[in-house]
C-alpha cells in the first residue's frame, strides 16, 4: 500500500532521547522537581518520562497552582536554555531517509513552544521532517498509541509500513500498542532493560542506515 506522494513508509521520531541528546538535562530538571516537592518518590524523573506536561501536573500536582505556575515558568527557562544537540548520526540518517522516499516525522510529547526554542537553535530542523507532531495534536499521550496512529494516518500508510524510534518505556509501549516495529535508543536506558519492547536496540544511528529500515518493514 501506499501513502501519500505514493511513498510507502514512514519513520516516526520520538525527540528527547532520540534526536536530541537532553535526556541527561531533563532528568536533572525533573530531579530537582521531585526532591523539591515529592521528597518520598524515589526516582521522580524517570516516572514522568514521555508524559506531557499537562499529564505531569493532574498526577502529581492536582490543584497546586502556585506550585504548577513556578515550575512551568522554571521549565520555560530552563529549555530556553537547553543545549539541543543532535544524538549521533541521526543528521545523516534523516537526510538519508528523505532522499530514500520514506516520510520522516517528530512524534512528540513537548509542546509548541518548546519547538519554538528548538527552531531557534537548529533553523534546518524542520527541512529534516515532512511533519511535526506535538502534544496539541492528540489528547492521550504515551504510553498510549495515539500520537503513533495519528502519524501513519496523516501519511495515508497503514501501521505495518510505520517504523518508530524511541527512548522511553512509555514510547516504546506506545509503538508496540500502535502495532508498529520499533527501535529503541538505549540513550536513557541500559540496553537490557529496554530489549523487550523493541525489534532493534541501538546506541545511536552511527552505522544504522536506510536498508535496516527496509529489513524490519520487509
Amino acid at each position: 500500500m501506499e501513502g501519500k506522494d505514493g511513498r510507502k513508509a514512514a519513520a516516526l521520531f520520538d525527540l528527547d532521547g532520540v534526536v536530541f541528546d537532553t535526556e541527561t538535562q531533563y532528568s536533572l530538571f525533573w530531579g530537582e522537581q521531585g526532591a523539591l516537592y515529592h521528597p518520598g518518590v524515589e526516582h521522580f524523573e524517570q516516572r514522568i518520562k514521555g508524559q506531557t506536561l499537562v499529564q505531569i501536573f493532574d498526577a502529581w500536582f492536582a490543584g497546586q497552582d502556585e506550585v504548577r505556575r513556578r515550575i512551568e515558568e522554571g521549565l520555560d527557562r530552563f529549555e530556553r536554555e537547553m543545549a539541543y544537540e543532535y544524538v549521533p548520526g541521526v543528521e545523516e540518517f534523516l537526510r538519508a531517509l528523505r532522499g530514500a522516499g520514506v516520510f520522516t516525522a517528530v512524534v512528540t510529547s513537548s509542546n509548541a513552544e518548546k519547538m519554538r526554542n528548538v527552531y531557534r537553535k537548529h533553523p534546518e530542523f524542520k527541512t529534516y521532517f515532512d511533519r511535526i507532531l506535538t502534544a496539541e495534536d492528540f489528547t492521550r499521550s504515551k504510553p498510549e498509541p495515539d500520537c503513533y496512529l495519528l502519524g501513519a494516518s496523516v501519511f495515508g500508510l497503514p501501521v505495518s509500513r510505520c517504523v518508530v524510534f524511541e527512548d522511553s518505556f512509555n514510547g516504546l509501549k506506545a509503538g508496540r500498542a500502535a502495532g508498529m516495529k520499533v527501535v529503541g535508543l538505549s540513550t536513557t536506558n541500559a540496553p537490557e532493560r529496554i530489549q523487550d519492547l523493541c525489534d532493534v536496540v541501538i546506541p545511536d544511528f552511527r552505522g544504522f542506515g536506510v536498508e535496516k529500515v527496509k529489513d524490519l518493514l520487509a
